[in-house]
């Protein structure tokens, strides 16, 4: 029987972008907001998420060349474009020219009155939101104009069909985020709400991560993804870029 999946499935997290650094310096002073001056969508890379990239991507090129990725999808953000194609110029890829496909349903999750905002600042701007977050949970919590986990994997869901409809057999590369990732992995392999907060709550999904699937036939009745790696940070450790795991959003919101 054929595989309705890909042979191989990547998912990275992008590097450090300037939204992160900007976090990190909110956080540290205490303040409410995180000073960013473009749209969360335009967010670019700082210097050292460029470096994380280039590093990532000497990791993929070198592997041999039959086993590089021959698909690319990624989040139409900068931060995670911009990643895909530096993994390309470092030849990370099948081919330098592939082309590298973006996908709106990969996107970041949207934080909606809460963006920007530290835990601080939901606390003293929202104060009911960071109440109804508190009695729902992360998982089912939608702020105004936002989304909730669950929101996210809907779209999720479309985006595996897609993969599986047209990139069955293939070894495909997704370059996402951290929400993403997790929400992915919960489909993926068919997680309850628990486990995969459990997870969450472990540790954040480093910068440049990767989380990788293998097709295993032998497993369930028509075969399934397997996991082979989840927040995988050696090629950034080999390569001596820091490795650095600030959440894109505010941590409230998650």
């Amino acid at each position: 029987m054929e595989s309705r999946w890909p042979e191989v499935l990547w998912i990275v997290r992008h590097g450090q972008s300037a939204g992160n650094v900007a976090s990190d310096a909110a956080h540290a002073a205490g303040a409410p907001e995180i000073s960013i001056a473009e749209r969360d969508v335009d967010v670019p890379l700082s210097p050292l998420g460029e470096e994380q990239a280039a590093a990532l991507g000497r990791w993929f090129a070198s592997m041999p060349a039959d086993e590089r990725p021959t698909v690319v999808l990624s989040s139409t953000y900068a931060r995670a474009r911009r990643t895909a194609e530096l993994i390309r110029e470092a030849g990370g890829l099948a081919g330098r020219d592939l082309e590298i496909d973006a996908d709106e349903r990969l996107r970041e999750k949207e934080f909606g009155v809460l963006d920007r905002l530290t835990r601080h600042g939901v606390e003293a701007r929202f104060p009911e939101q960071a109440e109804f977050r508190r009695l729902l949970g992360k998982f089912y919590h939608r702020p105004p104009g936002g989304e909730s986990w669950c929101d996210v994997i809907l779209r999720l869901r479309s985006a595996l069909d897609t993969l599986s409809l047209h990139y069955r057999g293939q070894r495909v590369l997704i370059v996402c985020h951290q929400v993403v990732v997790l929400c992915l992995r919960y489909l993926l392999e068919c997680m309850t709400e628990e486990e995969i907060l459990a997870i969450d709550a472990e540790a954040e999904v480093a910068n440049c991560s990767v989380t990788s699937y293998e097709f295993n036939r032998e497993l369930g009745r028509n075969g399934k993804m397997e996991l082979r790696l989840f927040n995988f940070v050696a090629p950034l450790e080999e390569a001596g870029a820091p490795v650095t795991r600030r959440p894109d959003e505010a941590v409230a919101a998650r």
